[in-house]
């Protein structure tokens, strides 16, 4: 008896790429990512909360803030352990940070309830700072066995969308409230910029419905003409990581909100890519800072791709002709810091090894 064997190549994993191939590119939707209905926005129209609303003190003349994503300390909570202290420590230099701005992914692998306290509430329970996020694609994914009923971002709702401000059961031992956050695509307004917090959903490269698109295009019209205006998403737009790759989708997502509204953002943040990535990309006059965040605790880092020879990447690189990959980080952790004055940000990354040692200012920049 014969027995039929098909002739197509098996699968052996990912095959290896280059960073021009990876910087930019449309994914196709896998089959176990499929783009999930937004729950019901808590706050009204046009899902606006400013940093006086949570007790922040006013800025004044300058405001400092952290960042970074992919946080969730499933299998392995060393690493995100070691970036939460390096956090907690910066706390303590002038000027101290105000808030972390999460840029998605809090909670692996499927957004559940019952992961909050483990991954979320006992890292940070000595950052004595506000935590404000948008949902990564790991906290849409609905929860399966152990929630089967749970809908998609129903926990990222409950911990970061409250009605009121409260203390969730996972977080009784923290003392850390829930925050109040008006929907799962919001605007914080501060007092020097505003910061456009997208959902960007489950599907690899992201995906965003026409609603939330003319939302973030009114949103960048109605932003004040001296105010600066970052953008914050989960799916990068450019990455030349030899996982996951930018997402093309992002890019012209972005650009299309750009040239319906006549604003161009003043910078980009995202996470997913569990490395650190500054690309600057010309818009027109504009030098635009994308930035990549998303090495903040998540066990497994993404390695950069190669240079189309072969070698190791060195920078800079050009991943588009207008957009060039000026810094990267991807052997370690870590977290941004942002210091803002009006019209004028300045960053630096700091990294945290397996170890838990800390280097300060592995990239800094300046706008």
């Amino acid at each position: 008896m014969s027995v039929h064997r098909s002739t197509r190549p098996r699968r052996v994993g990912i095959p290896p790429t280059t960073a021009d191939r990876q910087a930019q590119k449309f994914h196709s939707f896998q089959s176990n990512q499929k783009f999930e209905p937004l729950p019901k926005p808590t706050g009204p129209f046009p899902y606006h909360l400013a940093t006086s609303d949570v007790g922040i003190a006013p800025a004044k003349k300058k405001r400092v803030l952290h960042l970074t994503g992919d946080t969730g300390g499933v299998k392995d909570p060393n690493p995100q352990m070691h970036v939460a202290d390096a956090m907690v420590a910066d706390l303590a230099n002038a000027p101290a940070p105000a808030y972390f701005f999460h840029l998605g992914d809090v909670v692996y692998f499927n957004g559940e309830e019952r992961e909050y306290g483990p991954q979320f509430y006992e890292p940070y329970a000595h950052y004595n700072a506000p935590i404000f996020a948008i949902p990564g694609n790991h906290d849409g994914e609905p929860p399966e066995e152990a929630e089967p009923n749970a809908p998609s971002l129903g926990a990222f709702v409950e911990n970061f969308c409250a009605a009121t401000p409260h203390l969730d059961p996972q977080a009784q031992e923290t003392n850390r409230d829930t925050m109040t956050q008006p929907n799962v695509y919001w605007t914080l307004q501060d007092d020097l910029f505003s910061i456009l917090g997208l959902y960007t959903n489950v599907p690899e490269g992201g995906q965003v419905d026409q609603d939330q698109l003319e939302w973030l295009i009114g949103e960048l019209r109605a932003a004040p003409a001296k105010s600066l205006v970052l953008i914050a998403l989960h799916h990068p737009p450019y990455s030349a990581d030899a996982h996951h790759g930018g997402s093309a989708r992002m890019g012209q997502l972005l650009d299309e909100a750009f040239k319906e509204s006549g604003r161009v953002a003043d910078m980009v943040l995202c996470g997913h890519v569990h490395d650190y990535q500054r690309f600057t990309r010309t818009i027109g006059a504009k030098q635009v800072p994308y930035i990549v965040a998303g090495a903040g605790g998540y066990h497994n880092l993404h390695r950069m791709a190669k240079e189309p020879s072969g070698e190791p990447l060195k920078t800079p690189f050009e991943a588009a002709p207008d957009c060039q990959l000026d810094a990267f980080c991807d052997d370690r952790w870590g977290f941004l810091r942002l210091t803002i004055t009006p019209g004028h940000i300045e960053g630096s990354y700091t990294g945290v090894d397996k170890t838990g040692a800390v280097t300060p200012e592995i990239d800094k920049f300046a706008t």
